[in-house]
């Protein structure tokens, strides 16, 4: 009697897609069932999978379960790539009905060793390529990126954050393509992988001095600067005359400033003495090469100096006019120190007398010249006072 009725199917099965490992469930409604039986089968292999709550094959990942005798689940546990395909729920009518439903099975991306780069070391001005292998279901794309997150040289000058493909191409490598990309595959399957490749860029030394002459006071410190650039990383040093390396300590302090393959030399004299005028090479050297830069220290006199100590004749020059000009300074000099201190309520006598009576003579000197000067001038004045 139950066979008087006539199932069928109330929807079409629903496509699933599962990732690898994961379980899959396909779903089958059916109505007005009575007597009839459920199948399903695998199609392309012609596989009977279940007959109602019946597990036909000897696949120990395949269950079958059902909600009332009306929706029936094929259940498929740690899901392969070769599960992949149709499946069919068959009803045992005759004719018999069926219908069909899609297993995608995607699988997350993965990079081959064996065909991805691995680190490199190259000579500046070569070829580069960069390449990355990865499997996937779907089809994973790859994207490069710097792991420093700066951008990336192109060789027609351009700068991406990012470079597509498998491939990744450098024409004239330079020293700032230097550092560790990631080479990442993704194909929208949890989770995405990548890979760390170094590329080394070797080149040998150079060097930039900025400023060639330095001019320098006596007991100034005084600070030569040199940038220099090389990889594999360089040894740097300082020399003077006939190439004598620079000792540290003791009034030299050479410094060195690191960054990958850039380096700043600092050599600080702590107190310039004559000895120290002359010629200095900041030198660069590695396996590929060495160079140097040169930097000449001369000396420059005390009036050029924004800081002037009065001692006697402030300017070493010759003449009269010049000696009353360097003294009148001096006279200047002292008269605003004297009202500075009366300005601010001080004692005129807690001025420093030693530099008083150390400049009377010259004081002296100066009334002397200053009266000749002036009779020189206006001879009617020596008519109306004989001698």
């Amino acid at each position: 009697s139950s066979f008087l009725s006539d199932p069928k199917f109330k929807e079409p099965i629903a496509n699933v897609t599962a990732p690898v490992g994961r379980e899959a469930i396909l779903s089958c409604v059916v109505q007005d069932l009575a007597g009839y039986k459920v199948a399903w089968l695998r199609v392309d292999t012609q596989t009977i999978l279940t007959i109602a709550t019946h597990v036909i094959t000897k696949n120990h990942r395949i269950a079958v379960s059902h909600s009332d005798h009306r929706t029936w689940f094929l259940h498929i546990r740690e899901v392969r790539e070769s599960d992949r395909g149709w499946y069919m729920c068959q009803i045992n009518t005759d004719p018999m009905k069926s219908q069909i439903g899609y297993l995608e099975v995607v699988v997350p991306p993965d990079i081959l060793d064996y065909d991805t780069s691995t680190d490199m070391v190259v000579m500046e001005g070569r070829n580069v390529t960069l390449r990355c292998a990865a499997t996937g279901s779907p089809a994973p794309n790859i994207t490069w990126r710097r792991e420093d997150g700066q951008q990336i040289q192109l060789g027609n000058g351009e700068e991406v954050a990012s470079v597509d493909g498998p491939s990744f191409n450098i024409t004239k490598v330079n020293r700032l393509h230097m550092g560790s990309y990631l080479c990442i595959a993704s194909n929208g399957v949890p989770p995405s992988v990548s890979k760390r490749i170094m590329l080394t860029v070797h080149f040998p030394p150079m060097i930039w001095v900025q400023n060639q002459l330095v001019g320098a006071q006596e007991g100034q410190k005084l600070t030569l600067e040199c940038y220099s650039e090389a990889f594999p990383k360089s040894i740097n040093y300082w020399t003077r005359d006939q190439d004598k390396i620079v000792p540290q300590g003791g009034k030299y302090d050479p410094v060195l400033k690191d960054n990958a393959y850039k380096i700043h030399m600092r050599l600080t004299i702590n107190s310039v003495s004559p000895t120290d005028y002359g010629s200095y090479k900041c030198v660069s050297r590695n396996s590929l090469g060495d160079t140097d830069g040169s930097i000449k220290v001369y000396p420059i006199s005390g009036s050029n100096s924004s800081i002037t100590k009065y001692k006697g004749k402030a300017r070493h020059n010759s003449g009269n006019n010049n000696i009353l000009e360097g003294n009148q300074d001096m006279l200047k000099e002292r008269d605003l120190k004297l009202r500075g201190r009366k300005e601010n309520g001080g004692d005129v006598a807690d001025y420093d007398e030693s530099s008083a009576t150390s400049n009377g003579s010259s004081l002296l000197l100066v009334i002397l010249v200053a009266l000749c000067l002036y009779l020189h001038h206006h001879p009617q004045m020596r008519t109306l006072h004989p001698a």
